[in-house]
């Protein structure tokens, strides 16, 4: 076995953590942008209905 590798492992495991943690940053970035995106949407909506219902009531 080439025992020289393992001088080696922290580092590999120091770029394994850095990556790991910026696919996390980046998935929860994505899940922010979707909910915001969603909550926009259904404001949207909402004021449509309101705007709808205030019409019918005139």
């Amino acid at each position: 076995m080439n025992w020289k590798v393992l001088d080696h492992v922290p580092v590999l495991l120091y770029i394994l953590a850095a990556k790991t943690l910026i696919l996390c940053l980046a998935f929860a970035g994505v899940k922010i942008y979707q909910r915001k995106r969603l909550e926009a949407k259904l404001q949207r909506q909402e004021a449509e209905k309101k705007k709808q219902s205030e019409k019918k009531d005139n």
